[in-house]
Parts: structure tokens; C-alpha cells; sequence
């Protein structure tokens, strides 16, 4: 949903069915799951808890789902069936903030009459794909008949206080929602002074995308004693969510048994991306790269390669460039035809179609490239990601070049203080 996207109350959302992209149904929404935030700053909801068929609760994230509508709920198809478990720091929607008891705010921060919720508003942020709770629904009065014919009014989520986290405590919830903000490189570098528990308290309290992006960004040591406290299924999911790369980087460092049984627990796609990526030479092209580059068809337009660079969720480098595949899309891909340049994209009009703008110049990096030779392929042809294809003419994946700067860098690179005057400026 684009900028002005509607805004959506929770109690409509209750018991709609979900479909996957073909129409087939996949379950019923049984909650929403927040995560509140430190002050009156608006909720950021995480994802879905949806009963399926055989009657389990499971959690489909936010990025995961593609339609919120009248009547239905649209998911990309891809459900992890593991059972629901809520986390310290998330809030059932309908379950703990529905019939709640909060106050309205003055106009000098003041607290003013109680309230009763009788429910609140979601509403995607524009240009981005977080969702956040930003009304709230309330019904003045006390209760019995004094709430049935007490006045209703919508009011934003700043206006009411007995939601919020207290800024007070060393709870790992408040810990968490304090440093929200930071860049997933940054909170790293304060989980990696951090004592072992707390350590493990705070990852224990992120959720997985965020758990995710952070142990991307730590050091081996810190990564591997991580995900060595969480539950096995729960360290399946974080490895699911991260970059297949990463993951299978830091499953080579597991000794065997540990790394089969948490292939064994992740969803068969991811697993085989991961098994895939090790099966390689680390310090070859193959072991660097990602699985996961933007591949489009010949027939897409310039407008379908720029709406998939938008994604929020796609590193700089992976969106500088999409990739030109027969079918199929997914990796390894039908024959690889060209990359086009996110430059070439922006001066052309948005029906061209995308076979026409190829770079077929560009030769693409074998698998087994070492990585002295890819370092001068990038230092050649001044690229910030670079194709992989195989013998057969297969997309394989895409080299990054902060992969490649990973492997040139020192290996106690990340554990160096980088917060040092000349590198944040100002």
C-alpha cells in the first residue's frame, strides 16, 4: 500500500479468512502482534497470528503479507507452521489492548479522564512496508451502563497514556524499544559489550528480522554463543530470516550434528539456499553470494523493475541492479540474459520493457571465482554487486561488495570501535 492507504480498525480483522496468492485459503486471523514502544511513540506491528487449518496459531510476519482488505488477508504463500509463541515484548492486539482501561492526555501532557478501548487502527507508513497502530478507538464512562451510553471518539495513539513502556527499568524490553533506532550495525556493537546474559536477554527479546540483521552484523564469537542460547526452533527461524549467505556463514562454524538438525528445522526453501551456498569454496564467488538478487523476466517493464528495487528491504547494493532470467525466477534461474543498471532504469520510460536495456557486455563470475579475481572484477568494471552463473548460463546469485570487503577486512574488523572522530562526521 502506497502513500494515503487506508486506514484498517482490528476488530474488522478478526476471524477473516487469509489465501495465499492463488486464492487457496490458508487460515483465520486469530490476533495481530504489536511491539509498544518507550513514551507515546505509535506501536510497530510485527505480523498476524493466524489459526490454519488444523487449528495451530501460527505468526506470519508483516513482510510477509501483501493485502490487507475488506473481508481478507492476502500472505506471499510462504507460512511457517511452527507454532506461535509471544515474546516478552510483544502485545496480543485484540487479546491485551482491546477493553483496557487508559486515560486521554491534556494539552500540557497532562492525564486526564479514564477511558475504555473499544479498539484501535492499523495503517501501513508511506513508501515503506511497517505497519503501526496510530488511532485508538475509546468510549467514555466507567463501565456497565455508563459505557454503553458513554460517548465514543477516535483519538490518536499520543493521546492516550497506560499503553506505553515505562522509559524507567532494566527490563530487556526496555531495553530493546530504547534502542529501536539504531541501525542493525550499531546494536550490534552495544550487544557485543554487552554481559553474556544480557546479551542473551535482549536477543531473546527482538524479534526474528531484527535478531536477524544484528547477527549479520556481529562478530562469529558473539553470533554463534547467540544462537546458541535460543530454542532450536526459534534459531531456525533467525537463520531463515537472515541473508542466505550470512546463515550458511555462520552454520559452516556449527559443529556438524548442530548445523544438520537446524537445516533439518528450517523451511525446506531456505534450507536448500543455505545447503546450496555451502557446498561452495568460501572464499570464491559461489561462497559469497546471495541467492536472493531482484531476477525479472524479459517481459517485465521498467516499472516492475523499479516498484522491486523500492523494497525496503533490499541492501543498497542488491538494489543498484536487476537481473534479465528466462524462466524460472527463483535461483538457479532459466538462462541468464543481462543485468540492467538501476541509472539505465531511470532513463527510460516505465512501459519499456526490460530485455531491451540489458548489459550483455558484462561477463558474469563463475562459481568457483577466487576471491582475489572477483576483488578486480569490481575494481574493473566499478560495480557495487556483480552476477554469478554457472556452466548451464543459470543465475546462481549476486556477489555484494560488502561481501567481498567482509572477506579483505581483518577478521576482528567488527570488534574494532568505528564510533572514532572523521568516520560519523559532524
Amino acid at each position: 500500500m502506497a502513500a494515503g492507504a487506508p486506514r484498517i480498525f482490528v476488530s474488522h480483522l478478526a476471524g477473516v479468512p487469509v489465501f495465499d496468492p492463488v486464492g487457496d485459503q490458508v487460515g483465520r486471523v486469530s490476533d495481530l502482534v504489536a511491539m509498544l514502544r518507550v513514551g507515546r511513540r505509535p506501536p510497530r506491528l510485527l505480523g498476524m497470528v493466524v489459526e490454519v487449518l488444523s487449528r495451530r496459531r501460527v505468526f506470519v510476519p508483516m513482510t510477509r503479507i501483501t493485502g490487507v482488505e475488506s473481508g481478507q488477508v492476502i500472505t506471499t504463500g510462504v507460512v511457517n507452521m511452527r507454532r506461535f509463541e509471544q515474546r516478552p515484548t510483544e502485545r496480543l492486539v485484540l487479546g491485551e489492548l482491546l477493553d483496557r482501561r487508559v486515560r486521554l492526555v491534556g494539552p500540557q501532557g497532562e492525564e486526564g479522564e479514564e477511558v475504555t478501548v473499544l479498539d484501535v487502527a492499523i495503517q501501513q507508513l508511506p513508501a515503506r512496508r511497517d505497519w503501526e497502530i496510530d488511532k485508538v478507538f475509546v468510549r467514555r464512562g466507567k463501565g456497565g451502563a455508563l459505557r454503553r451510553k458513554g460517548e465514543t471518539l477516535t483519538v490518536e495513539w499520543s493521546a492516550v497514556t497506560g499503553f506505553s513502556l515505562e522509559e524507567h527499568g532494566q527490563g530487556a524490553e526496555n531495553l530493546v524499544a530504547t534502542f529501536e533506532k539504531l541501525r542493525p550495525a550499531d546494536l550490534a556493537n552495544v550487544l557485543h559489550h554487552l554481559s553474556p546474559k544480557r546479551r542473551a536477554e535482549v536477543a531473546a527479546a527482538l524479534d526474528d528480522d531484527r535478531l536477524a540483521d544484528v547477527l549479520e552484523e556481529l562478530p562469529e564469537d558473539d553470533q554463534i554463543e547467540i544462537l546458541g542460547k535460543l530454542k532450536e526452533e526459534r534459531a531456525a527461524d533467525v537463520l531463515e530470516a537472515m541473508d542466505p549467505d550470512d546463515a550458511a556463514d555462520l552454520l559452516s562454524e556449527l559443529p556438524e550434528e548442530d548445523k544438520e538438525r537446524l537445516l533439518t528445522l528450517m523451511q525446506p526453501d531456505d534450507a536448500a539456499d543455505v545447503r546450496r551456498l555451502m557446498s561452495y569454496e568460501e572464499r570464491t564467488a559461489g561462497g559469497l553470494m546471495t541467492t536472493e538478487p531482484i531476477v525479472l523476466r524479459p517481459d517485465a517493464t521498467v516499472a516492475d523493475a523499479l516498484a522491486r528495487v523500492r523494497q525496503q528491504d533490499l541492501s543498497p547494493a542488491l538494489a543498484a541492479q536487476v537481473y534479465v532470467c528466462r524462466p524460472p525466477d527463483e535461483t538457479p534461474t532459466g538462462k541468464y540474459l543481462g543485468t540492467v543498471h538501476f541509472q539505465r532504469l531511470l532513463r527510460d520510460p516505465p512501459f519499456t520493457l526490460v530485455s531491451s536495456l540489458v548489459d550483455s557486455d558484462l561477463p558474469p563470475l563463475g562459481p568457483d571465482t577466487p576471491l582475489p579475481a572477483v576483488t578486480s572484477y569490481f575494481a574493473a568494471y566499478n560495480l557495487v554487486a556483480a552476477p554469478v552463473v554457472d556452466e548451464s548460463g543459470s543465475l546462481l546469485g549476486a556477489v555484494t561488495v560488502d561481501d567481498v570487503l567482509d572477506h579483505l577486512l581483518p577478521d576482528d574488523w567488527r570488534e574494532t570501535e568505528f564510533h572514532e572522530e572523521g568516520v560519523h562526521g559532524g
